[in-house]
């Protein structure tokens, strides 16, 4: 089965490589470092490496305080950092300017033997660390050959991701069974992931409540509420292809009949859709701006403005400490939702949608905690924050319960640091 996949991979290269070029239209990052999806890299400087992969921003964000713990208890390591998408590795590029030599980027090559085999040997890491979802066979058993420890870390399995996977259960399955170390989101994740054929699963809970927001954000988040006068705001944060549209046909039923109009910032989950979404507003005829024009705007944001699109990356923060009330994108279409955490770090009232597979055990104990509420569309979601809006109270105690759900969670990165001790060596 495995030499089957590898011969998929190896005939739809040509549509890979195109279909880069065709992406780096929009995000350039796409046409850069492509010897290395192939397995070609630049002259390395051996030493001990500890190998992270995040595919993209949000699994980037998700390892933050895992690298920094593993930097700070393995002195004598360096760690490479690798991604498949081109916002992952800028996400991953600001997040660790800091750091300097200790941290290498690279794009990881696509899940063909011999691309995966010439990656080991150039690097040849201490352990393989995968984030989240990422179950590659090629790449594990070339590790296996190789003799390196492979964990998958942060680890997440919806049950339409487990049962898509059973369909292809002689790929993924010996897969599963030779990853060395588990540590699983939740106790349904690990016992999905059990399913799927791992050894063991260590439910170590979910290290996006171990990133710290950056210490200007909420300086900057006052300094951005500021232009925006005396009206309140609603987030629509992460938003996915077809959200928006419901979103903005709700807004312009309900926003007319309001004596008071809040602003709506609206913030793609997708760089290479801020454009799209600028035209689906100019179509509705909505008046908004761009946040990357207030760095040259008046001092205020014109009252006539009803939406700011958040065209900007590494700013969600910010964007969480200027608003009164946010709802999390992915779960108003059948996308599987987003995590709520950074809105619950900022201690906001949180709203979602009703499609939350990808994240269901955080949504639901979020909600079970009075820090969320789910609504089962997008006119009902529009109508929870304007509800929350008119009362201050409640707006405050969900924004309180949503903090204290932040803290209350906090401790995944030292779980998981603990788990990988028998697979690195400090000295």
């Amino acid at each position: 089965m495995r030499l089957f996949y590898s011969l998929i991979w190896g005939l739809s290269l040509p549509f890979a490589l195109l279909r880069l070029w065709w992406r780096g239209r929009q995000e350039p990052g796409y046409r850069r470092h492509i010897p290395e999806r192939l397995g070609f890299y630049p002259d390395f400087t051996a030493g001990r490496l500890i190998w992270v992969h995040a595919v993209s921003a949000g699994e980037t964000r998700a390892a933050e305080p895992l690298i920094r713990a593993l930097l700070q208890q393995y002195p004598q390591h360096r760690i490479l950092l690798t991604h498949m998408t081109a916002t992952g590795r800028e996400t991953g590029a600001l997040l660790f300017a800091d750091v300097g030599a200790r941290l290498q980027q690279a794009f990881l090559p696509y899940d063909i033997n011999w691309m995966m085999a010439r990656f080991l040997r150039h690097f040849s890491p201490e352990i393989c660390i995968l984030m989240e979802t990422e179950v590659w066979p090629n790449l594990i058993a070339q590790c296996q050959l190789a003799a390196i420890p492979v964990a998958l870390v942060n680890a997440r399995l919806s049950e339409k991701s487990l049962r898509k996977a059973l369909r292809m259960q002689q790929l993924i399955l010996p897969a599963a069974h030779a990853i060395n170390a588990v540590a699983a989101q939740s106790t349904p994740d690990a016992d999905r992931l059990m399913q799927l054929g791992v050894h063991q699963s260590v439910v170590t809970g979910n290290m996006k409540f171990d990133v710290t927001p950056p210490a200007d954000m909420e300086a900057r988040g006052r300094a951005l509420r500021e232009q925006f006068g005396k009206r309140q705001v609603i987030l629509c944060a992460s938003t996915r292809d077809g959200e928006e549209e419901l979103i903005l046909e709700a807004f312009q039923e309900q926003f007319p009949l309001l004596q008071e109009k809040p602003l709506l910032i609206i913030t793609p989950r997708h760089p290479q859709r801020f454009d799209q979404v600028a035209q689906l507003l100019e179509q509705r005829g909505v008046r908004y701006m761009r946040r990357s024009a207030l760095e040259h705007a008046a001092p205020t944001v014109p009252s006539d403005i009803q939406v700011l699109l958040g065209d900007s990356m590494g700013e969600m923060y910010m964007y969480y400490a200027a608003c009164d009330v946010a709802f999390v994108g992915g779960s108003l279409v059948p996308l599987g939702g987003h995590n709520l955490i950074e809105a619950c770090a900022m201690g906001k009232p949180v709203l979602t949608g009703s499609h939350t597979f990808n994240f269901s055990e955080i949504t639901d104990q979020a909600i079970a905690a009075q820090a969320a509420l789910r609504a089962d569309g997008a006119r009902s979601m529009l109508s929870l924050a304007l509800t929350l809006l008119g009362s201050p109270l409640k707006r405050q105690q969900m924004g309180q319960q949503a903090h204290a759900f932040f803290l209350q969670h906090q401790g995944a990165t030292a779980r998981t640091l603990q788990l990988l001790q028998p697979w690195l060596k400090q000295s």
